[in-house]
């Protein structure tokens, strides 16, 4: 198994992996709908200290800061 550290600390270029969110109903509900859930693959395009821009099934999404650290994700 990978490291597990949250999404908005991920540098530019990895794949990983979903594992946990750890926010309140409502984050969770949202990022479902954005079809980020456990298990869900991610690429991080870019993550330079501004919002997280990621690619998740053939979309682009930027994620603000504090929710990109809600992510918990697994390094592959």
């Amino acid at each position: 198994m990978g490291q597990i550290i949250p999404l908005a600390q991920v540098p530019p270029g990895r794949t990983v992996r979903v594992v946990q969110i750890t926010g309140g109903s409502t984050l969770i509900s949202r990022l479902y709908q954005m079809g980020i859930l456990p298990g869900t693959m991610i690429h991080v395009i870019m993550n330079s200290g501004g919002p997280v821009i990621i690619s998740v099934k053939n979309s682009s999404v930027a994620l603000g800061r504090g929710m990109a650290h809600k992510i918990l994700v697994e390094l592959l």
